[in-house]
């Protein structure tokens, strides 16, 4: 059972990451006039989802900024979802691919619920406003920041 040591060892990482380099490569084939509309929103908020999962993992001594940012990734994922919506609609996308993604997203967004119902296991520290003391304890005791586990997610 390792931990994790960065935001790049989590499953959902990982899952956005290829999510959105499979986003942009099938937008490539969306119309010229869509460039600066359809293929511009749908690139960014499916790479903002791991934008998100990375600056979630950032903050995660503080619960409350942890959770929003992952619900910030949850809502970007919800967003390309949307957004290959509109690309079926208008017929850019194969319904296979559009499928393919869509359960991509499903997945991602579980993965990045069940990160908000388990906070706890990823937030190990109390709020607080003296950063000195958040950062004495963790010299202190360094082995809290790689001890605790999340197979799930990694």
């Amino acid at each position: 059972m390792a931990a994790a040591k960065s935001f790049r060892d989590l499953k959902v990482y990982q899952a956005a990451r290829e999510a959105a380099l499979r986003i942009f490569t099938v937008t490539k084939t969306f119309p010229r006039e869509e460039r600066y509309a359809l293929t511009d929103q749908i690139r960014r908020s499916s790479r903002a989802v791991k934008a998100m999962i990375a600056e979630a993992w950032a903050r995660r001594r503080y619960k409350a900024a942890f959770i929003n940012k992952v619900d910030e990734a949850l809502g970007e994922a919800n967003e390309t979802q949307s957004w290959l919506d509109d690309a079926l609609d208008d017929g850019y996308v194969l319904k296979e691919d559009f499928q393919e993604l869509d359960n991509r997203y499903q997945a991602i967004g579980g993965m990045l619920s069940r990160m908000i119902d388990r906070a706890d296991d990823f937030c190990k520290y109390a709020a607080s406003t003296d950063y000195r003391s958040d950062a004495n304890r963790v010299e202190e005791q360094p082995e809290m920041l790689t001890e605790h586990s999340f197979s799930e997610f990694f």
